[in-house]
């Protein structure tokens, strides 16, 4: 890893200056749209999702999956008035994992500089620490048959404050008992919100819905509004 850093310093060193400074303020991005928010505490609202390129990660229930590599080099002047021209509050920046570029965190600053209302969709495999304070994280724990699952850094949940979120996609009964139990460890005292989202065509809905009845846990049940309105359709 510090020898990949190192080559990148010597090529940006060797570009034109110009060129060097674009490179050094700009993100690789997959696509900015405009949509409705589809879960977590801000779903319905109308937002701009702001999806960086790269990951990680390779979960097996990953639906956004094209956002792995392409993309699009732009600077973070250009991604605000992209933001901008579309009028509304709400700001959603995702990926991939949107905290693999490290200029992630610079875009999240001028965001809430900004006013708009920032959240976050991370993975929780990578350190949140450096994340603005005013930014509403929503980490989103990988169960076991994500295939990611030791991966989680659960150093990030004394990271977490009351406006947070933690989200368990669960897509079987052992996903949904590995989560009532880092909820009632992990999660203890915890005061961020908790969010269980069935994994979109692997349980149905009403499953994961009696099992959180049964046991009377205190988490919210939500389901992906922008799969139900459009499916599995990228930049919805």
């Amino acid at each position: 890893m510090l020898s990949r850093f190192c080559s990148s310093l010597v090529i940006i060193a060797n570009l034109p200056f110009c060129l060097a400074k674009f490179v050094l303020n700009s993100l690789r991005i997959t696509e900015i749209f405009l949509s409705l928010q589809g879960e977590s505490r801000s779903i319905g609202f109308p937002t701009v999702f702001v999806r960086l390129t790269g990951c990680p990660l390779r979960c097996n229930y990953c639906d956004s999956a094209y956002a792995f590599s392409g993309g699009e080099l732009i600077e973070i002047d250009s991604i605000l008035e992209m933001v901008s021209s579309h009028g509304v509050r709400h700001v959603c920046v995702t990926g991939g994992e949107p905290l693999a570029q490290k200029g992630c965190i610079g875009l999240l600053e001028r965001l809430c500089d900004k006013n708009y209302e920032v959240s976050l969709e991370t993975s929780g495999a990578l350190d949140v620490s450096d994340v603005d304070s005013r930014v509403i994280k929503v980490m989103d724990l990988k169960t076991p048959s994500s295939g990611e699952e030791p991966k989680n850094r659960y150093a990030n949940i004394s990271q977490l404050g009351e406006k947070d979120q933690v989200k368990f996609v669960i897509a079987n009964r052992l996903d949904y008992l590995w989560a009532k139990e880092v909820l009632q460890n992990q999660l203890k005292g915890v005061a961020s919100e908790i969010l269980f989202s069935p994994s979109f065509e692997e349980i149905e809905a009403h499953i994961l819905a009696d099992w959180i009845i049964e046991d009377k846990l205190a988490v919210r049940f939500q389901l992906q509004l922008h799969k139900l309105l459009w499916g599995d359709q990228p930049g919805r």
